[in-house]
């Protein structure tokens, strides 16, 4: 397999869609990012990427208006080289939110509007009716026997008119959680797989919005119903519905041997471009692992530890019984991680500019940050409606904010971190002027004094008798003046030798690691699960507060430390070991020269930072509090 090429990867893999969904809520990707992520995927052989990002208003609150001059521009170059990278380009438009779907005004606007990306050069089309009210308006009623009906009626119409083109549907009953009244028996997703025409692909999030796993068994239950293998919308790495978590951790959960079950799988990743190395990688490794269409029904799961971590109050459709105990050797998400880290560690150190980052500014009037708060865990195509909240954080102050190192809102009282209502082209490629991180010294961060010794200016000379010959004094004054340069050349060739050597070691000290990556990736794993250092220091961090209590006894006692103490006082130091670790990480990683990526990372690092901070000085209180 090693072998083959990219492309005749695909070719075995047949018309096996593989890429991106841009479709989470809040601030898109910039052009820039997206003609990166095209490179990207094409050298990793993927090949689909759909465009449905929720706050381009024209893509779904105003889904009837069409570009204008400078959007279509954008537009037409982002589809320009989605196509130079051999990446088939799918336009997405969500007009389910108030279209009449008996209105034949409505039907030509949304004809019009496609027919208006079909000039830009896009040749994929697809139609998203997600988070939608799912009652009809009375005119609709009177036409159309139910919902169902009246979305395949318009989506057959459209594809027909745009000549049958590759082209996908998202039902409103998108995962199996949310059909009624189960998937088998629902009347909405056999309707649509009835009457959809067969030309089109169906969209689907598995048992639920975000899958902790997907079983073969699952697939080919909504593959009967909807008449064809389905192609996974897949939010395992989605991270739009909780802004305080990344998830860096491998592609993890669904067996290689679904790939023949499935039309295709388009990853809905982290809203931070930057985060998204690691889930797309491996997510390609994947889709490789099994390109002789091998059906198997085992389902891999190589996590350490997996923790509660129920993302819907449903329960779980998959069944732990199609798990086989024997594992597929095909692909592991571990040894797939660990190729991810190795190719992630050249990305670090390429020169990028963060696109978010504005010039700093002096310190704001308003210490709120506005968070955007999603009604419901919709992270599949998102939610219906969002409300911006205003949140305070507490315990931070302008100024305690600039000298600590916290990016600063800017004087028009935006966040960098602040979803936005954007139209595609408006998020500005502008360079920033400076960068806080750049200018700014964060807590924790280590100084390297150099030991070189200051060149001298002056040398001593030896003392000798005075010579009266005027002859001789100017000869020893020469020879003296010879003596003094070839000394000062060679000593400053040493401190310079020396110099060179203190900083040689100062950039291998600072420049990241594989551990330090995989360190990171642990502390932000996946959204079921915790890595293991994670995992670790959680539990070591238990261990030291439920057994700080030998300590009280010892003291009170007075007498020699006990072997219970001394375990402890041992676990503790280990702990700390631990924190410095993930310091020594954070520091390095606001040194490196990828911007982009520092600025994606730097809130959730400067966050679990803190938390291990207060844990690490909890810790040391118990050791050292006076009972």
């Amino acid at each position: 397999m090693s072998c083959l090429t990219d492309g005749e990867l695909n070719m075995l893999n047949g018309n096996f869609l593989c890429g991106v969904v841009e479709g989470f809520y809040g601030r898109p990707w910039t052009t820039e990012q997206r003609k990166e992520l095209f490179k990207r995927m094409n050298k990793l052989g993927m090949n689909t990427y759909l465009y449905a990002p929720k706050d381009d208003y024209k893509h779904r609150a105003y889904w009837r208006d069409l570009y204008s001059v400078e959007e279509a521009d954008h537009l037409t170059t982002l589809i320009e080289s989605a196509k130079e990278n051999n990446i088939t380009f799918v336009y997405a438009l969500s007009p389910g939110l108030d279209i009449t779907f008996s209105n034949s005004k409505e039907i030509t606007c949304l004809k019009r509007k496609l027919e208006q990306i079909s000039t830009f050069g896009c040749t994929a089309f697809s139609l998203l009716f997600d988070d939608i009210e799912t009652e009809m308006s009375g005119a609709d009623k009177e036409i159309f026997q139910s919902f169902a009906h009246a979305q395949v009626s318009v989506t057959n119409e459209v594809y027909q008119h745009l000549a049958q083109p590759t082209f996908l549907f998202c039902p409103t009953e998108y995962c199996a959680t949310r059909a009624v009244p189960d998937v088998q028996n629902s009347e909405y997703l056999n309707t649509i797989g009835s009457k959809l025409l067969p030309g089109i692909d169906i969209l689907w999030t598995g048992p639920k919005v975000i899958s902790k796993r997907i079983s073969i068994q699952s697939v080919e239950e909504i593959s009967t119903v909807l008449c064809r293998p389905p192609v996974i919308w897949d939010n395992y790495h989605a991270n739009d519905y909780d802004q305080r978590r990344l998830f860096l951790g491998p592609y993890d959960g669904r067996t290689p041997e679904l790939i023949p079950y499935l039309h295709g799988v388009l990853l809905n990743p982290n809203c931070e471009y930057e985060a998204n190395f690691i889930p797309l990688h491996t997510v390609a490794q994947w889709s490789k692992s099994n390109i002789d269409g091998v059906k198997k029904d085992i389902v891999i799961s190589d996590s350490s530890v997996t923790s509660d971590i129920k993302l819907e109050t449903e329960v779980d459709c998959s069944s732990d019984e199609d798990i086989s105990s024997k594992l597929s050797e095909s692909y592991q998400p571990r040894s797939a991680l660990i190729v991810a880290i190795n190719d992630w560690l050249t990305e670090l150190y390429t020169k990028k500019v963060a696109a978010w980052v504005q010039p700093l500014a002096g310190p704001p009037e308003s210490t709120q940050t506005v968070v955007n708060t999603c009604m419901t865990v919709n992270t599949c195509m998102t939610v219906t409606s969002t409300t911006n909240t205003c949140v305070p954080v507490s315990g931070i102050t302008p100024l305690s904010a600039a000298a600590n190192g916290i990016p600063q809102l800017s004087d028009s009282g935006g966040s960098y971190m602040q979803p936005t209502m954007n139209p595609v082209y408006s998020f500005g490629d502008c360079k920033p002027e400076v960068e806080p991180m750049d200018t700014i010294p964060t807590i924790g961060t280590a100084t390297v004094t150099s030991t070189a010794a200051p060149v001298s200016s002056s040398i001593e000379l030896e003392l000798k008798p005075i010579d009266t010959d005027a002859e001789n004094i100017d000869v020893e004054i020469k020879e003296a003046k010879c003596d003094e340069q070839t000394d000062s050349d060679t000593d400053t060739v040493m401190q310079i030798d020396s110099t060179e050597e203190i900083a040689d070691k100062k950039d291998v000290e600072d420049k990241l690691s594989f551990e330090d990556m995989a360190l990171l990736v642990d502390l932000f794993y996946l959204p079921f699960e915790h890595g293991r250092t994670a995992v670790k220091l959680l539990n070591d961090f238990h261990w030291l507060k439920t057994n700080a209590r030998c300590l009280r006894s010892a003291k009170s006692k007075k007498t020699a430390a006990s072997e219970e103490v001394t375990e402890w006082q041992s676990r503790a130091k280990t702990f700390e070991e631990q924190v410095n670790m993930v310091n020594v990480m954070a520091d390095r990683l606001v040194k490196i020269p990828n911007r982009a990526l520092v600025y994606d990372f730097y809130p959730y690092v400067w966050d679990i930072r803190g938390v291990l901070g207060l844990l690490s000085s909890f810790v040391k209180w118990l050791e050292n509090v006076t009972y």
